[in-house]
């Protein structure tokens, strides 16, 4: 009698994140299913996921599905993102996760599902999540995925190949628009925030409005319970006034909040998963974040040192360094200012690739 299945798998670095991959096929159908064997596969829900492939964080509790696009799809591949709750049995589906996603474009062209060409490969990716396309960059010499190379990533140490990320349409994925309230800042909770909906929902605030300065380390904010419960109590009535419904146990809207650089340029920002204080800066958060910088009216604008040309680097300070994103900015049919698309640079490295095993009961297999 066979105890255990065996699911193929490859076990990546993805920015500042990793995690297993999956072709899509290799998995339940249902979601319902699916989520019980990723689970199973990370080893939650406990704390130490001692029984599983998880880290025991939220940057290391995170699964991806990839699959072909269909015959006549705009994309190559479509990408689907699974958090999976470290202490709790849940997996949220909503959000997606920009770290991974660098290395989706990999795993395609390494798996078969994209030709590599020579030099640099682009590879169209469709996050199933949200809908939304991006266009991955990545570095093919001799028509071989390489991951050696001499771009830097704060959170992440030493040197790797450079992917390039570019969300093309990354206005309103989750919400439809690129404002969800309708206004450029509310004032939530006694707190002036702008609720902005570029790449992923964030809710933004300015540090100082919140006691902090945003320069504060990941362990100092998440050791401030106080401060921890606020900003929860304001990223679920935004999230209401978002649209989005009953947020409680959701990963989406995020939160961050934003003060004036230490460096002398861009904005420093502190983002959260959202219970937790992200160690370093998501993807997509990033990019949000980046665009409220760019936006007029936003808590933001009144912060972040940037120019005003229509294409143009926002640098973001954050735990363990600092991340560049790339904003397009145009105008509306109404006039006002929108965002076009948003990019940034990311690196990743295949560590393993194999077989996970769970147990048998939870999924015999296919």
């Amino acid at each position: 009698m066979t105890l255990q299945t065996a699911i193929p798998c490859t076990f990546m670095r993805g920015g500042t994140s990793r995690g297993p991959y999956f072709h899509r096929g290799d998995l339940p159908e249902s979601r319902e299913d699916a989520g019980r064997v990723l689970l199973a596969v990370m080893g939650s829900p406990d704390a130490r996921q001692i029984n599983g492939l998880g880290g025991a964080t939220t940057l290391t509790s995170k699964t991806v599905m990839v699959s072909k696009a269909a015959p006549g799809e705009k994309q190559q591949v479509d990408y689907l993102f699974a958090q999976v709750s470290v202490d709790k049995d849940f997996v949220d589906w909503g959000p997606t996760c920009g770290n991974m996603l660098a290395g989706i474009g990999p795993f395609a062209i390494e798996e078969g599902l994209v030709p590599a060409e020579d030099g640099e490969t682009k590879v169209l990716i469709r996050a199933v999540n949200t809908g939304a396309l991006i266009e991955a960059v990545v570095q093919t010499p001799g028509g071989r995925v390489t991951y050696d190379g001499d771009a830097a990533i704060a959170g992440v140490p030493g040197t790797a190949a450079p992917i390039v990320l570019n969300f093309a349409d990354a206005v309103g994925g989750a919400t439809g628009r690129l404002m969800p309230t309708g206004n450029p800042m509310d004032h939530i909770e006694g707190v002036d925030v702008t609720c902005l909906d570029v790449a992923m929902p964030v809710v933004i605030a300015r540090a100082r409005d919140l006691g902090k300065t945003a320069r504060e380390s990941a362990k100092e904010l998440d050791a401030d319970r106080d401060f921890m419960a606020r900003i929860e109590r304001i990223r679920r009535a935004a999230g209401l006034a978002m649209g989005m419904g009953d947020v409680a146990g959701k990963v989406m809207p995020k939160f961050a909040m934003v003060a004036e650089p230490a460096g002398g340029a861009g904005v420093a920002a502190r983002y959260f998963t959202p219970l937790a204080t992200h160690e370093a800066m998501a993807v997509t958060g990033g990019i949000c974040i980046a665009s409220a910088c760019k936006l007029p009216g936003t808590v933001a604008a009144g912060i972040a040192v940037v120019n005003a040309e229509a294409r143009e680097m926002v640098t973001l300070e954050h735990p363990t360094g600092v991340m560049e994103a790339v904003i397009t900015t145009g105008t509306a049919e109404d006039g006002s200012a929108t965002i076009l698309g948003g990019g940034t640079l990311r690196t990743a490295r295949r560590i393993m690739k194999g077989e996970v095993y769970i147990p048998a009961a939870v999924w015999p297999g296919k």
